[in-house]
């Protein structure tokens, strides 16, 4: 398929990008080999092909969801860096 630089330069002005002579002519030369390449892939026989959304097969990999015991506040508070009456002592963050 080719591209052409009236095409580039409408896709340049689309990302808001500005293009000088030399690097439209580059484009167009990439995009059209990149386009060739798509359209050959429209001519591979898919017939027997199932639709895929991945690569590979995955199942859920969460673990079970099981309870488990608390951490003791004297363990959690232990690396804090302030602590007031058996709580965590942070900054203001609202005006």
């Amino acid at each position: 398929m080719k591209i052409t630089k009236e095409e580039v330069l409408h896709v340049a002005d689309l990302a808001r990008l500005e293009l000088d002579e030399e690097s439209i002519d580059t484009f167009v030369g990439q995009l059209g080999t990149i386009l060739e390449y798509v359209d050959t892939l429209n001519h591979v026989d898919t017939k027997d092909v199932k639709p895929t959304s991945h690569a590979i097969f995955l199942t859920n990999a969460f673990r079970a969801d099981e309870p488990a015991g608390h951490l003791e506040r004297d363990k959690a508070l232990a690396n804090a860096p302030e602590e007031e009456a058996g709580s965590f002592l942070v900054p203001k963050v609202v005006g």
